[in-house]
Formats: structure tokens, sequence, C-alpha cells
């Protein structure tokens, strides 16, 4: 089968090279604008937590990052599917690794290349790491030099030490099977196994799954070889014989038959559709060779439709991604100061995964992914890896089970407390950003970048359609842009154009905008000239005729402009408001403000319905709604018209009984301070507001664009809510980056 939106070597080299080099960075975590503040941090305040260090050393959890580092080691002699390339090659996937830390946990890691093949001088090198580190995460080491490697480790140092190749794939691997054997009332004591690929991973399985009740010989282990059966000689080593089992079977098809689950971790087409045939009732197939797995879904499909089924893949259902895993297992080690991972932690990571599979799936989370219905069943066994939960799932677990085996050097008082800390840890923005663009891939749609002969919109068309959204129309002269691109060194080849003058469709879209706008003002021959000659009103009648999905425009125009051209084809969503809306992400907190981009003044009953628009969105995003209507007044003094709005916007959201906080009008510092709120004991916010509506577009757009170039966080938007039809104006100065995250937000509207 084809691989979906496949990544190109271009692409792949220029984001890894673009911009500073690489995919990470070291920043302070501490203000350093003074010289008081660089004598704090360096000489002579440095002192100060090194005595205390040296007094107790457990201290260094108090006064350094120690207690959230984790090292990434590898000597690349097994990077990815690509085999031994090396200690520096494999560089790339250990920043990677880092940065899957950093997205999903907030764990800083640190990836460290070590030169050598040879174990002893592996272990030596790392081994003397354990004081810097609070955990270790090993990573492209082949098999069996990793199991040496880590189990050495594990005695040598006093923090956890965890090869995810192993552990990771186990763990999830063994989350899908807990639910696979539920939903087919299946029993550990007697399930039958059969196991393909005898690596790492392989036997990390092998070894979870045994511990979790599976008998010995119930598990039949197959390699190139064959089965490995007690008494076998040819191609063994320890690792193997430990799990060889009491079989006749001597080939893989032999083990097949009359089993009830098959996890294979080793090639492409390794299984046959007659080897499914021949397993038991409601057969357990966990195919997760990457990047093709042993037997496709659609394979298995033909011969059996009972079957449950799992891969690697993100393009079908039930993916086994150790990104489920890994990061919130060390969060919840690290927070407890593990001093290892056990095989406890590891169990009670599995259970909580699989334990979240059968939870009511959140709207946000079913809508990113477009599966309406999703719920716990064969289609669904593992949750998706964007699932917002999972940080204050998994590692609540993992730590409970430390602390239960003595492992924990500081246990956790209050669990519920701390679920609340990792729920607000993470930037909100990205789960739900991730969950869309991974739902658009699934959902592909065609998008129109407007202003095609600007090198950004060419750029940005690019890298929507390489990342697999999908198919990106340029609108714009051919020649022109054919230019662009020879200059970008770009294949001329694959991005469609079209030229406004020159659509076989104008005929229809010049009917369609006549009979829109006639009693307007407008003659038949202007319509004809707006659609041959511009290019938003041409577009924009595209989308409302169904010709493309969606567009992007606005690099090269005012904003409202642009948006008197869009709203000559395209109107706003019945009864709502169309507005801007600003989505800023900020020190791990979620901002919306309103509105940005239409509306001048809005009145009381304008501002009411873009409250309630703008609480829909942060519920998409996870955010339960507080939405504050912000003025340079509290609550009437001084009196404004401001305030008179705000009070007619309250007056309609009670009478509308909407389901969300909601108060004003008041400053923006008591909005996001409780303290200065406890002046007024009638304030109905009872946490700080994130949804700041405006009092004007001017309040809006400038405070947005002040917290967003003043801040360390970042922006989404502003986005254009409220049109019936999916279509999106960014400010003139965007980046490719922005314009393509729009582009991939008005795809995912689109449905």
């Amino acid at each position: 089968m084809k691989r979906k939106n496949p990544i190109t070597s271009k692409e792949a080299l220029k984001f890894h090279k673009d911009g500073k080099p690489g995919k990470i960075e070291v920043a302070p975590t501490k203000t350093l604008t003074t010289q008081r503040d660089l004598s704090l941090a360096y000489s002579p305040g440095v002192a100060f937590p090194c005595l205390e260090i040296e007094k107790d050393p457990q201290t260094a959890y108090d006064y350094t990052a120690k207690g959230n580092l984790v090292a990434v080691i590898s000597n690349g002699t097994a990077v990815l599917g690509l085999g031994d390339l090396g200690a520096l090659a494999s560089k790339p996937v250990m920043e990677g690794k880092a940065v899957l830390f950093k997205k999903f946990a907030d764990i800083d890691g640190i990836d460290i290349e070590v030169d050598t093949k040879d174990v002893e001088e592996f272990i030596n090198s790392v081994k003397y790491l354990g004081k810097t580190f609070g955990g270790i995460n090993l990573e492209d080491i082949k098999a069996p030099e990793c199991f040496i490697i880590e189990d050495r480790l594990k005695e040598l140092m006093d923090i956890p030490v965890f090869h995810d190749d192993q552990h990771g794939t186990a763990i999830i691997t063994a989350a899908a099977f807990i639910n696979a054997i539920d939903l087919t009332n299946r029993d550990m004591k007697s399930v039958k196994i059969v196991v393909n690929g005898a690596g790492a991973a392989a036997i990390a399985c092998i070894e979870l799954i045994k511990k979790m009740g599976v008998p010995h010989d119930n598990v039949i282990l197959v390699d190139r070889k064959g089965a490995i059966y007690k008494g076998r000689e040819e191609n063994m080593n320890p690792w193997k014989e430990k799990h060889a089992a009491k079989t006749n079977a001597r080939t893989l098809e032999d083990a097949m038959k009359g089993a009830d689950v098959f996890l294979g971790l080793s090639a492409k087409d390794a299984v046959s559709k007659d080897m499914v045939k021949s397993m038991a009732d409601q057969p357990i197939i966990f195919a997760m060779a990457n990047p093709d797995p042993e037997i496709t879904p659609e394979a298995v499909k033909e011969v059996r439709d009972d079957a449950i089924m799992a891969t690697g893949r993100s393009d079908y259902a039930n993916q086994v991604n150790n990104v489920l895993g890994f990061p919130y297992i060390f969060r919840g080690a690290l927070d407890v100061q593990a001093s290892a991972i056990n095989d406890e932690m590891k169990i009670a990571a599995a259970n909580a995964i699989a334990e979240l599979a059968r939870e009511t799936v959140p709207d946000e989370v079913q809508t990113a992914y477009k599966r309406q219905g999703m719920k716990f069943g064969p289609e669904y066994i593992i949750p998706v890896p964007f699932d917002h939960r999972l940080i204050s799932t998994v590692p609540v677990a993992v730590a409970k089970a430390a602390m239960e085996t003595g492992v924990a050097q500081k246990p956790i008082e209050d669990m519920g407390v701390y679920a609340r800390h990792l729920r607000t840890r993470m930037n909100p923005a990205t789960s739900y950003l991730e969950s869309t663009f991974e739902a658009v891939r699934t959902n592909p749609k065609t998008m129109l970048f407007v202003e095609g002969e600007q090198e950004k919109m060419i750029r940005a068309a690019e890298e929507y359609q390489n990342n697999g959204y999908g198919e990106a129309v340029l609108i714009g002269r051919e020649h022109l842009i054919h230019k662009a691109m020879d200059e970008l060194g770009m294949d001329k080849t694959t991005l469609k154009i079209m030229n406004a003058g020159l659509s076989n469709n104008n005929k229809n879209y010049i009917e369609y905008l006549y009979e829109r706008i006639q009693r307007r003002g407008f003659l038949q021959q202007d319509c004809q000239h707006m659609v041959h000659h511009d290019r938003n009103v041409f577009a924009s009648c595209m989308v409302a005729n169904g010709d493309a999905d969606g567009l992007i425009t606005g690099l090269s125009r005012p904003y409202s402009r642009v948006y008197d051209d869009l709203s000559m084809a395209l109107d706003p969503n019945p009864g709502e408001q169309v507005f801007g809306l600003s989505i800023l992400s900020i020190k791990n907190q979620m901002i919306l403000i309103a509105d940005a981009t239409v509306h001048e003044s809005p009145s009381g009953e304008q501002l009411a319905e873009i409250a309630i628009q703008s609480a829909q969105k942060a519920r998409q995003f996870g955010l339960t709604p507080r939405v504050a209507f912000l003025s340079a007044s509290n609550f009437g003094t001084p009196q404004r018209q401001s305030s008179i709005n705000a009070r007619e916007a309250l007056d309609e959201l009670e009478r509308r009984k909407v389901d969300f906080e909601f108060d004003g009008e008041m400053s923006a510092a008591m909005a996001l301070d409780e303290d200065l709120r406890s002046a007024y004991p009638f304030c109905r916010l009872k946490g700080n507001a994130n949804i700041l509506i405006m009092p004007d577009i001017h309040s809006a757009h400038i405070s947005s664009q002040l917290l967003h170039k003043l801040g360390e966080g970042s922006m989404i938007g502003p986005i254009l809510t409220g049109m019936g039809k999916p279509a999106q104006i960014v400010q003139r100065g965007s980046s490719v980056r922005d314009l393509v995250m729009l582009a991939a937000l008005t795809a995912h509207e689109a449905d």
C-alpha cells in the first residue's frame, strides 16, 4: 500500500536546516536583565546553592534543573529502520526525541551521541552522567547490546534508565492488548500468542505480557529462522533462549494456526491472508512493522471480518505509538524523583492508557480527529496520540506505582492536586492543533492560496500540500508564478495554478455574484469585471459554488478591503457574527481575544454573540470558558459608553441562559487577577478569565499584537470566525508558518 503524503528529502532537509539549524535550543528560566540578575545566576550568588547541595545532594532537585532533565543517549547502531548509521548521524533523531519530551510532557531532553560500539566503553561513558540528569532515555541501540547496556546501567545508576525502543513499544502494545483481550472476552491465563520478530521491542513485549499473567508456553516467538522452541540451537542467544517455548511449531505458519493474538515487530508482508484465516475466532492482530505492516487492515478485512487490528501507522485506527507512553512515564518518574522505572510502573502506565480508551472521548478530541462517535470498541482500543488527557492520567499512575514499590524519593501527598497541576503545565493549544492537523491529513481539502504570485503564498502552498493537508491551488498569473518558483528552485509541476481571467466557470460565477448584489448598485458588467480581475472575489465565488473547500488571502492588502471582497460572495453563518479571534498561548496558558478585525465598535448584542461564539471555540481547545468584558472602568466606575455596551451584553447573556461564566465591565488586570476581584464579591468569575471581549476593534488588535510581540508565547490568528464558508484573511507580514497553520485550520473548518 502506498504511504499517504510521503515526506520528501528536500522538505525534510529544509525543515532541519532553516533558521537555527536543528530542533532544540537552551533558554534561561530566570529573568536576566540586570547586573544583579547575573550576579544571582552566576558569581557570587551561585555559590549558595552549591554549598547547600554539598551538604545535602538531594537539594540539587530544588536548586537546579536536574529534576526535569532527561538525557537522550544513542550510539547510532540501530537508527529508526535505517540500521547502523553511527553516532553523529543519529543526532537528528535524538534531537527529535528531545522535542517530543518537551512537547508532550514539558521535560527538557538533552541529546548525547556516544561514538563507540563497544559495550563497556558505552556503559562507562553514561554511568558518570547520573549527577547531571533526572533520567536516562536510551535510544536506537541494536540488540543484543541494548539488553546488556540497559541492565548494567540500571545496576550502576540511581536514576531511571529506560530503553524506549524496548519498553515504550511494550507498554503501548500492552495497553492495546489489555483492551483487545477485554473486548473478545479472553483470559490472560489461556490466550495463545505469536510474536514475529526477536529484536529488542519484541523481547520487551513478551516479557511485559508475561509479567501481566500470560503463561510462558502460551507465547511462541518467531524469528527469521522460524519458531523458537525448546532445544533449538541455530541462531540463538540468551534472550531468545529465555523465551523458547514447548511447541511443535517450526514456522510462522505453524504457529499462527489457532492463535488468538499476533504481535508483529518484524517486516512488511510477513503475514499472509491464509495465516490470518487459520487463527482463532475474533483474532487480535497487531501488525506493527514500520513503515509498512506485516499485513494491512484491508488484507485482513478481506478474509476476516471479526478481527481487531492495530498497526504502527497514523492513517489506520488503533495506532501503537510510543509517544503515548515515554513522555508521561518519565514525567511521573521525575516528579517523584524515582530511582528507577520498574515493571510495576510500566504495567501501571499500560493500565492507565488502556483505561483512558474506555472513557468517554471529549468532544474536542473527536472534533479534532473528525471521528464523531469515537468510543471504546474494535476501532478504538487505544487513545489517539494528541489526547490532552494523557498528561494528567499516565504520570499519576506511574507516580503512584513508584511510591507503592518504594522507588519514589519524593512522594506526592495529594494526587488530585498533582493531576490538576499536570493539566495546566502544557501549552493547551498544542494538542488541539496537532490533532487538528492529523484530522485534516485523514480528510484532505482543496485550498485556494489567493495571492499566488507572492513568494510566501507559493512556499505555504507547497508546504500545505507536502504536509498532506490536501491540494493547494495558487490563484494568479501562471508566468509570474512560474518565474517565482524558478527563483525558489521549486518543481513547477507540483502545484495547480488558476488564473481568474481564464477560468471556464466564470460565467457561473458572474451569474451567482450578480444575483447576490444586483440590488446593491452593481451591474452585471461590474460583476464580470470583479470575477475576471479581483482574485479575492473570484476565489470566494469558487468556494461559494463548491469548486474549492476554502481560501486564504490577505498578504498584500488591508484586512478591511479583503473582508469587503470576500463578503461580495460569502455570507456569515445564520444568526452568527463574523469577527476576528486572536488565540494567544503565553506561559502555558491560553487567552482568546475578540474582536480584532471586523467590528469597529460593537453593540451590546454583538458583544454577547461574539462571547458565545468565542466560548464555543474555547471548548474546542479543551478550555472551560470564562468571559470578561473589558473596559478602562470597573463595574461602572467611571461611567463610559463601553460600560453601557458591556451591561447590555451581560443582560443578553443572562436572557439566553448561557452555560459559561461571564462578567464585566472590568479592566484587563482585574480579569486576570483573582485577588483584585476580591474587592467585588458579586463578581461571577470564579477563576481568571480566558476569553477577553474588547470594547472595540482598536483595543483588541493593539492588545493582541503587543502581547504576541512582547510576550514569550505564540499567537494563532486572528481567525476569521462566523463565516458560512471556510475563508481566512491573514495579517500582512504573516510568516509561511502562519499561512500554513491558518490554511490547515481553514481546511478543518470545511467539514
